[in-house]
C-alpha cells in the first residue's frame, strides 16, 4: 500500500494560505481524498487477498478508522480557515491529525506479514528481559555440551537472517514465517549463550558475555525493523543496503560471541567465522543498484589491489602454517583473509554500481533529506526502553539501561532533525523539523525528571508519574518517524540501464567466483588445520587457491576494462571526428564557391540554433573538466552530452555561412567551427586519459589547458555570432521593448482611468491601424528596399508601447469584464505577432536576398494585420456604436486630406474635366446629396441617445454620404476650368469645410454616446451639430453663387470669415494640441498674416471679384496655419504659463483684427465708398499691432537664448563653436590616418611617423578644448557686463569681438593645415619643414586668440583658468611635434651619406656644385624672410588695438 501522507501533514500545518510556494489548503485537501481513495481501494485488495478471516476485518477496520479520521480532518481544517486565530479550533484540529496519524501507522501494522514482524520484535524484546537480572544462575550442563549448543544455535540464528534477508524478496507470508522462524531461533541462542554465560569464571567474563547477548539482541531488531521497511515498500532507496547491513551485524555480533566463548582446537572457530561472514557479504553481489560505501572508481581500483596482495600473503601463510602446525598463526591468517575477501567483495560491488550508473542511459540517484530507516529503528528502541520502565518487575539497573537508550536515541533524533532543517529549503518542512524536535527533547527531559525520582524511591507513585510520562514521548517519536517517511524526503534510487547491467557483469561474476572459491578453500585449510598429513587434501587446497589467484586477476582486469566514460570517450571522439570532416567538406565548398544555400530555414532560425548549441557547449566545458579530474561516474554521461552537440552544430555552422554573402564571414564562421570541434576533441583526449582519476595529476594540466583552449574557441565562434546579431541593428532592444509593454498589461491593477472608454477606444483604433499601416509597408520594403525595415520597426514598436499602455486603460474600463478580458488578450497576441515581425525584420537586414527570410517576413506581416482586425472587433464589441464612429471618423479624415491634395492641384492649374460638362451639370446632384447628408446628421445626433446598433448605422450612413458628396463636389469644381483656380478653391474648400465639421461630430456624438441629457458632452454635441449645419448651408450657398461672377467672390469671402471664427473657437478651446513646434515656427507664420492683410486691403480697394477670391482663398490658409503654429509653440514644455497666456492672447487679438478687416472689406464690396475704403489702412494698422506683439510674445519663448544676429559678440561665439566644430572634424580626420608602408631600408623613420600623427591629434584634441573654453569666457564676459549682449556701438568692443572671431577663425584654420601637412607628410608627399611651420603656426595663433581674451576677461574666473590650461596644452603638443620633427630631420641630415669622388676634377666639380646650391639656398632665405614680414605689416593694420599695445 503506498500511503501518501503529505496531504494531510499540509492540511494541518497551513490553516492559514500563504505565498511561500506551499500547497494551499484546498489543494491538499483534494490531494487527501485521491490518496484517501487509492488507500482505500488498496485495503480492500489486500483483505481480499487475505486468507485469515481476522487478518482482513482488522486490514478493513484500520482503513475505516483512517478515512473516518481523514473527514474529521478536512472539517477541522475547513473550520480552522474559518477562525484563523481561534486557539480552540487549531487544537482540535492538531489532536484530529495525531489521530490520524495514528491510525495510518494501525493500517502499516495490519498489512501481512508486518504483523509477524512486529510479534517478532516484541518476543525478542520480551526474551531480551533475561539479560537484564542482576546474578545468573550457574550452569547446569557440561562445558563441552553448552559450547555445542551455542554453537549449533549460533549456526541456526545466522541461518534463519538469511532467509529473513531473502523473504524481503518474495511473498508477504514468506516474511512472517521467516520472522517467526528467527524470533524462535533467537530465543534458543539466548538461552544457550545465557547457560554458556553461566560457565563464566569470573564476574568480569560473564558481564562481557552479556553485553556481547545485548549487541545480537540490538542486532537483531535491527534487523527485523529493515526487514519490516523493505516488505513495506521494495522500492525505498538504500533499504536493501540496510537490510544487508543489519544482516552482516548479526553475524559479526554472533562471531565475537562465539570467539569469547567457545574452546575449540586452534584455527577452528577463526575458520567458522570466516565462513559466516563470506556468507553474509554475497549478498552485496546480485544486484548492486545502490553505492554499498563513498569509494570512487579509482579507491575501488586501490581497493582491490590491496587486498589482493594482502590476501595473497595471508593464503600463503594459511598453507605454511597448515604445513608446519603452527596453528595460532593460521587462525590469524584465516582471520585476515576473510578481512580481505570482504575488502574485495564490497569494493567490486561498488565497482558494479559506479560502471552501472556511468552509462548514459543509466541515472544516478540522490541522496535524501533524512533516513527513515534510522527514525523507525529509533522509534523501536524507545518504545521498548519506554515498555522496560514502566514494567513493575525492572529492576534498578533496568530501569537505568533504558534510560541510558532513551537519551542515546532521542538525542539521535534531535540531531538528525536539526541536519534535515538546515538542508531542508522548504519552510514548512524546516518549521516541522525544528518543532519535533523540541516535542521530543521537551518529553524526554520530563521523563527523564520522573526517572530520576524513581530511581531515588522505587514507589508506586513514582513509577505511575514514569509510566505518564513516557506517553507523550511514545507519541511526538510516533509523529515525527511519520513525518520523515514523507516520500518527498527520501532518497532516489539510481536507475542503471540494461547496458549498464550488462557492463556490471564480468566484474560481479569474477567476484562471485572468488567468494565461491574463498570458502572452498577456508573449508579446506579447516580440515587441513586437524589432519595436516592428508595429501589429497593439500592437492584439492592448491585447486582452490589457484582458482581464487585467477578470479582476483579476472576482476582486476574486469574492473580496469570497465572504466567509467572510456567507453563513451571513443563514441565522442569518433562522433567529433567525423563532424570535423564534415566542415572540412564545407569549407572547401566555400572556398570554390559552391557551398549549397538551405532554402528549408530562414537565417535567423539557423543563427538562434547555432548560438544555443554553442552556448550549451560552452555550459559543458567546466563539468567534464571537473569528471575527468575526479568524478569517473559523471564522465562518459557528460561527454556523451557534449559529442550529441556537435552533429547540430555543424549543421547550422554550415546553414549560416550557405546564407552569408560576404565569403570572409563565410571563411570565418566555418573556421571558427572546425576551431570549436578541434579543441573540443583535444579535450576529449584529455579526458580519456584523466579518466576521473583524482591521483592522476600528470594529466589534470593538460585537461585544464584543453578545456580554456575550448573556452576561448567558444568566446570567438560567440563574438562572431553577436556581430552578426548587432547587424540586425536594435532588433534586440525593440523586441524586449514590446516583451516589456506586454508584461504590463499584465499588471494588476492598472493606472487610475482619466478618461472613458470610448476615449480609450479611440486611441487604441488609432495606434492599431498604425501598426497594420506599418506591416503592410514592411511587407512592400522587404522586396524593394530592405535596409528601410528598420526605422518601420522602430516604428511599430513605439506604437505598440502606446497601444499597449491604451489598451490596459480601456480594458479596465471596458464593460462587462469578459470584453476587457478579450481586449488584453488579444493586444497582447498583437504584442507576440508584432516582435515575430520585428525579429523577421532584424533578420532580414542581414541577409537581404533570403527568399526564406522574406517569406517568413510576408507571413508575419499577414498575421500582424490579422491581429489588428481581432483587436477591433473586441474594441466593436465593447461599444458597437462609438467603434463605427471611430471607423466613420477615419474615413472622414481620409476625405479631408483627399480634398486637401485636390486644392494643390487647383492651385496649380491642373485640375481639370474629363470631358465638356458644366457645372450645371453637377449642381443638382451635389445639391441632392447635401441635403442627404443633413437627414444623416439629425440621425447621428439623435444616435448618441438611442442604441448602439443605431449610432453604428447613422454613423456609417454618413460616412458614406460625405464620401459621395465630396466626389460630386470635385467633379463640380474640375467642371469649372483650370482657367478658374480660385473659383475652383473656393468650392473645394466649402466640402472640406463640411467634412471637418462631420468629422468633429462623429467626434462629438462618440463622446456623448450612452450619457444623460445635461451631460456636458450634450451641449459639445449640439455645438457640433449647429456647426455642421452653417456648413451644409455655406455649401449650398457657394454652389449656388459659383457661376454668379458678380456675387461669388462675396460668397467665397463669407465662408472664409465663418471658416476663420470656426478655427479661432478650436484655438480658444483647452484641448492640448497633440504636438509642439517652435517659437521660429511661429513668427515664420505670422508673415502669411502680414501677406494675407496687404491682400485684403488691396482687394478692398479695387473690389474685384476675382482679387476678392485670391483673397478668401490666401486668408483661410494663413490664418489657420498661423493659430496652429501659435498654439503648438504656445504648449512646448519649456514655455512659461504667462508667455503662453500672452501669446494666446495675441494670436486671438490677430485673429479678431484680421476677421474686422475681412468683414470691413465685405462692406466695401457692397458699397465701395472712398470713405470706407479709407478706413481699410486702420484696419489693417490694427492687425499688424497684433502681429508685432504677437512676434514679441514668440521672442519671449525663446528666451535668453534669443540674440540679434548682427551683435558682433553673437557672431564671434558662433565663429568659436564653428572654429570647435571644424577642429573635432579635423581630429577625426587624423583618426583614420595610418603611416604608409615603406621598405626595410626606411625603417627609422617609422617611429617619427607615428610620432607625427600622434602629436597632431593631441594639438586638434587641446584646440578644439581651447576654442570651447574661448566660448565660454566670452559667455561670462557677456554675462558680467563687461561686453554687452546688444549690437556693440564702441569700436573697442567690436575690435575685440573681431579680434576673437579672427582668432578662432585662425586657430582652426592652422589645425586644417597642420593637419593636411601630417597627413602629406605621413604619405611622403611632404617635408618636415612645413609640418613645423603648421605647427608654429597652430601655437601663434592660440597665442592670440589668449591675448585677445585676456584683454577683457576677469584673471581669476573659472573660464579664464580653462582657456589659460587649454592654450598651455595647445602650445606643448606643438612644440613635441615641432621637436619630434627637427629631430627627424637632424637626423635625416646627419644620416645622408655623400659619396666623395676620388678623382680631382670631379672633387673640384662637385665643390663647386654644393657652394653654388648654397648660394641659392641662403639668397631664397632671405627673399622668403623678407616676404614674411611684409605678410604681418600688412595684418598688423587689421588687427585690434589690444593687441598691438600687447606686443608693443
Amino acid at each position: 500500500i503506498n500511503l501518501e501522507l503529505p496531504p494531510c501533514q499540509v492540511l494541518v500545518q497551513r490553516p492559514i494560505p500563504k505565498s511561500d510556494g506551499i500547497l494551499p489548503p484546498g489543494v491538499a485537501a483534494r490531494e487527501t481524498a485521491q490518496a484517501l481513495k487509492t488507500l482505500a481501494q488498496a485495503a480492500r485488495g489486500v483483505a481480499a487477498s487475505t486468507s485469515d478471516p481476522a487478518a482482513a476485518h482488522a486490514m478493513l477496520d484500520s482503513a475505516r478508522d483512517v478515512m473516518e479520521g481523514s473527514a474529521m480532518l478536512i472539517q477541522e481544517a475547513k473550520q480552522a480557515l474559518i477562525a484563523p486565530g481561534d486557539a480552540e479550533s487549531q487544537q482540535r484540529l492538531a489532536q484530529v491529525a495525531k489521530a490520524v496519524s495514528h491510525s495510518l501507522n494501525n493500517c502499516v501494522n495490519c498489512l501481512p506479514g508486518q504483523k509477524d514482524v512486529d510479534v517478532a520484535l516484541k518476543s525478542i524484546g520480551e526474551s531480551s528481559k533475561k539479560l537484564l537480572v542482576d546474578s545468573l544462575p550457574p550452569s547446569t550442563k557440561p562445558f563441552q555440551e553448552a559450547q555445542s549448543e551455542l554453537n549449533q544455535a549460533a549456526a541456526d540464528l545466522n541461518q534463519s537472517a538469511g532467509e529473513v534477508v531473502h523473504a524481503t524478496r518474495g511473498q508477504s507470508g514468506e516474511l512472517a514465517a521467516a520472522s517467526g522462524k528467527f524470533s524462535d531461533d533467537f530465543d534458543e541462542f539466548l538461552d544457550a549463550g545465557i547457560e554458556m554465560a553461566g560457565q563464566a569464571q569470573t564476574k568480569e567474563d560473564q558481564i562481557q558475555v552479556i553485553g556481547n547477548l545485548k549487541n545480537i539482541s540490538m542486532a537483531s531488531s535491527k534487523l527485523l525493523l529493515a526487514a519490516k521497511s523493505l516488505s513495506v515498500d521494495p522500492g525505498a532507496p538504500n533499504a536493501k543496503n540496510l537490510l544487508a547491513a543489519a544482516a552482516r551485524a548479526v553475524t559479526e555480533s554472533i562471531n565475537q560471541l562465539i570467539t569469547l566463548c567457545t574452546q575449540q582446537a586452534p584455527g577452528q572457530k577463526e575458520c567458522d567465522n570466516a565462513l559466516r561472514e563470506l556468507e553474509t557479504v554475497k549478498g552485496m553481489l546480485d544486484n548492486p543498484n545502490e553505492p554499498v560505501s563513498d569509494l570512487s572508481y579509482f579507491d575501488c581500483i586501490e581497493s582491490v589491489m590491496e587486498n589482493s596482495k594482502v590476501l595473497g600473503e595471508s593464503m600463503a601463510g594459511i598453507s605454511q602454517n597448515a604445513k608446519t602446525g603452527d596453528l595460532p598463526a593460521f587462525g590469524e591468517c584465516v582471520g585476515i583473509a576473510s578481512k580481505a575477501l570482504c575488502g574485495l567483495t564490497e569494493a567490486a560491488a561498488q565497482a558494479a554500481y559506479l560502471v552501472g550508473i556511468s552509462d548514459p542511459n543509466s541515472q544516478a540517484g540522490h541522496q535524501g533529506l533524512v533516513d527513515p530507516i534510522q527514525f523507525a529503528r529509533a522509534n523501536q528502541a524507545i518504545q521498548m526502553a519506554c515498555q522496560n520502565l514502566v514494567d513493575p518487575g525492572s529492576s534498578p539497573s533496568q530501569v537505568l539501561s533504558a534510560a541510558t537508550i532513551v537519551a542515546k536515541h532521542t538525542s539521535a533524533l534531535c540531531n538528525a532533525c536539526r541536519i534535515a532543517s538546515s538542508k531542508t529549503a522548504n519552510p514548512v518542512a524546516k518549521r516541522h523539523f525544528v518543532q519535533s524536535a523540541k516535542e521530543v527533547a521537551n518529553s524526554t527531559a520530563n521523563l527523564v525528571k520522573t526517572i530520576k525520582a524513581l530511581d531515588g524511591d522505587f514507589s508506586e507513585d513514582n513509577r505511575n508519574k514514569c509510566r505518564i510520562a513516557t506517553a507523550p514521548l511514545i507519541e511526538a517519536v510516533e509523529n515525527l518517524t511519520a513525518f520523515a517517511s514523507n516520500p518527498e524526503f527520501v532518497s532516489i534510487p539510481a536507475q542503471i540501464s540494461s547496458e549498464g547491467s550488462q557492463a556490471q557483469e564480468p566484474i560481479l561474476v569474477s567476484a562471485k567466483t572468488m567468494l565461491e572459491s574463498s570458502s572452498y578453500l577456508i573449508r579446506t585449510a579447516r580440515s587441513l588445520a586437524i589432519n595436516p598429513k592428508d595429501p589429497p587434501t593439500w592437492s584439492v587446497l592448491a585447486g582452490h587457491s589457484h582458482t581464487v589467484s585467477d578470479s582476483i586477476k579476472g576482476l582486476i582486469t574486469s574492473i580496469r576494462d570497465k572504466a567509467p566514460g572510456q567507453r563513451e570517450c571513443d563514441y565522442s571522439i569518433d562522433g567529433i571526428n567525423r563532424c570535423i570532416r564534415d566542415i572540412e567538406q564545407a569549407s572547401l565548398a566555400a572556398v570554390s564557391q559552391s557551398l549549397a544555400t538551405r532554402d528549408d530555414i530562414s537565417v535567423e532560425a539557423l543563427q538562434e540554433q547555432l548560438t544555443s548549441v554553442v552556448q550549451e557547449i560552452g555550459h559543458l566545458i567546466d563539468p567534464i573538466a571537473t569528471a575527468a579530474r575526479g568524478e569517473a561516474a559523471q564522465l562518459g554521461h557528460k561527454v556523451t552530452q557534449l559529442a550529441s552537440y556537435f552533429e547540430p552544430l555543424i549543421l547550422a555552422a554550415v546553414g549560416v555561412a550557405s546564407k552569408i554573402l560576404d565569403h570572409q564571414q563565410q571563411m570565418t564562421v566555418l573556421d571558427q567551427t572546425k576551431t570549436l570541434a578541434e579543441s573540443a576533441l583535444q579535450m576529449l583526449y584529455a579526458a580519456k586519459e584523466g579518466g576521473g582519476n583524482p591521483k592522476a595529476q600528470h594529466t589534470h594540466d593538460a585537461i585544464t589547458e584543453a578545456a580554456q583552449l575550448m573556452k576561448e574557441a567558444v568566446d570567438d565562434i560567440m563574438v562572431t555570432l553577436n556581430e552578426a546579431a548587432s547587424e540586425v541593428g536594435l532588433v534586440g532592444g525593440m523586441v524586449d521593448a514590446i516583451a516589456e509593454a506586454m508584461s504590463k498589461l499584465d499588471e494588476g491593477t492598472p493606472p487610475e482611468p482619466k478618461g472613458t472608454f470610448v476615449d480609450y477606444q479611440t486611441t487604441v483604433v488609432k495606434y492599431s491601424k498604425a501598426i497594420a499601416v506599418t506591416a503592410q509597408e514592411m511587407m512592400t520594403k522587404s522586396v524593394t528596399n530592405p535596409e528601410e525595415l528598420g526605422g518601420l520597426a522602430s516604428q511599430m514598436t513605439s506604437d505598440y508601447g502606446h497601444l499597449a499602455l491604451q489598451g490596459q486603460m480601456a480594458a479596465a474600463t471596458a464593460e462587462p469584464e469578459e470584453i476587457g478580458f478579450q481586449i488584453r488578450t488579444r493586444v497582447q497576441d498583437l504584442g507576440h505577432g508584432c516582435i515575430f515581425l520585428v525579429q523577421k525584420a532584424g533578420a532580414l537586414q542581414v541577409c537581404p536576398t533570403d527568399s526564406y527570410t522574406k517569406r517568413e517576413l510576408i507571413e508575419c506581416a499577414r498575421a500582424v494585420t490579422e491581429k489588428v482586425s481581432l483587436v477591433l472587433s473586441a474594441l466593436q464589441a465593447g461599444n458597437k456604436g462609438t467603434q463605427a464612429c471611430i471607423t466613420a471618423a477615419t474615413a472622414v479624415c481620409g476625405i479631408i486630406a483627399d480634398l486637401d491634395t485636390t486644392i494643390m492641384f487647383a492651385t496649380a492649374g491642373t485640375l481639370n474635366a474629363e470631358n465638356s460638362e458644366t457645372f450645371a451639370d453637377h449642381r443638382e446632384n451635389i445639391l441632392k446629396t447635401a441635403k442627404a447628408l443633413v437627414e444623416d446628421t439629425k440621425l447621428l445626433v439623435s444616435g448618441a441617445a438611442s442604441t448602439p446598433d443605431k449610432l453604428a448605422q447613422a454613423a456609417q450612413s454618413s460616412a458614406a454620404t460625405i464620401t459621395q458628396l465630396a466626389e460630386v463636389v470635385k467633379l463640380g469644381a474640375a467642371s469649372l476650368g483650370s482657367n478658374d483656380p480660385e473659383t475652383q478653391v473656393v468650392l473645394i474648400n466649402a466640402i472640406k469645410d463640411v467634412a471637418k465639421a462631420l468629422s468633429d461630430l462623429i467626434g462629438a456624438t462618440k463622446g456623448a454616446a450612452s450619457k444623460p441629457a445635461d451631460d456636458p458632452s450634450m451641449y459639445q454635441l449640439k455645438g457640433a451639430a449647429k456647426v455642421m449645419v452653417t456648413n451644409v448651408t455655406s455649401l449650398l450657398k457657394t454652389v449656388k453663387a459659383v457661376e454668379d461672377e458678380a456675387t461669388r467672390g462675396t460668397r467665397a469671402l463669407e465662408a472664409t470669415i465663418e471658416y476663420i471664427k470656426q478655427e479661432l473657437t478650436v484655438f480658444q478651446s483647452k484641448e492640448v494640441p497633440e504636438k509642439t513646434s517652435s517659437p521660429e515656427e511661429s513668427i515664420r507664420m505670422t508673415k502669411g498674416i502680414t501677406m494675407a492683410t496687404a491682400k485684403a486691403v488691396a482687394a478692398g480697394n479695387s473690389c474685384r471679384q476675382e482679387d476678392v477670391i485670391a483673397t478668401a482663398n490666401l486668408s483661410r490658409k494663413a490664418v489657420s496655419d498661423m493659430l496652429t503654429a501659435c498654439k503648438q509653440a504656445s504648449f512646448h514644455p519649456e514655455v512659461s504659463e504667462e508667455v503662453r497666456t500672452r501669446a494666446l492672447r495675441y494670436g486671438t487679438e490677430c485673429t479678431l483684427g484680421y476677421l474686422d478687416l475681412l468683414e470691413h472689406v465685405l462692406v466695401v464690396l457692397q458699397k465701395p465708398t472712398p470713405e470706407l475704403k479709407h478706413q481699410l489702412a486702420a484696419f489693417s494698422k490694427r492687425v499688424a499691432g497684433a502681429v508685432t506683439e504677437l512676434i514679441q510674445a514668440a521672442e519671449a519663448m525663446k528666451g535668453t537664448e534669443w540674440v540679434d544676429p548682427e551683435d558682433p559678440t553673437v557672431i564671434a561665439e558662433t565663429e568659436l563653436l564653428g572654429a570647435a566644430a571644424s577642429i573635432e572634424a579635423a581630429a577625426k580626420k587624423l583618426e583614420q590616418l595610418k603611416p604608409r608602408a615603406k621598405p626595410k631600408q626606411a625603417d627609422e623613420t617609422l617611429d617619427f611617423e607615428e610620432q607625427i600623427l600622434e602629436a597632431a591629434k593631441s594639438i586638434a584634441a587641446a584646440t578644439s578644448a581651447l576654442v570651447k573654453s574661448a566660448s565660454a569666457a566670452q559667455r561670462e564676459l557677456v554675462a558680467q557686463g563687461k561686453v554687452g549682449s546688444i549690437p556693440a556701438n564702441a569700436a573697442d568692443d567690436g575690435q575685440w569681438s573681431q579680434g576673437l572671431i579672427s582668432a578662432a577663425r585662425m586657430v582652426a584654420a592652422a589645425t586644417s593645415s597642420l593637419c593636411e601637412a601630417a597627413n602629406a607628410s605621413v604619405q611622403g608627399h611632404a617635408s618636415e619643414e612645413k609640418l613645423i611651420s603648421s605647427a608654429k603656426q597652430v601655437a601663434a595663433s592660440t597665442a592670440q586668440l589668449l591675448v585677445a581674451c585676456k584683454v577683457k576677461a576677469d584673471q581669476d574666473s573659472e573660464a579664464m583658468r580653462r582657456l589659460q590650461a587649454a592654450g598651455n596644452a595647445v602650445k606643448r603638443a606643438s612644440d613635441n611635434l615641432v621637436r619630434a620633427a627637427q629631430k627627424a630631420a637632424f637626423g635625416k641630415a646627419d644620416d645622408d651619406d655623400v659619396v666623395v669622388k676620388t678623382k680631382f676634377v670631379g672633387g673640384i666639380a662637385q665643390i663647386i656644385a654644393a657652394q653654388e646650391e648654397m648660394l641659392k639656398k641662403e639668397r631664397e632665405l632671405e627673399e622668403a624672410r623678407k616676404k614674411l614680414a611684409q605678410i604681418r605689416q600688412q595684418q598688423y593694420k587689421f588687427l585690434p588695438t589690444e593687441l598691438r599695445e600687447d606686443e608693443g
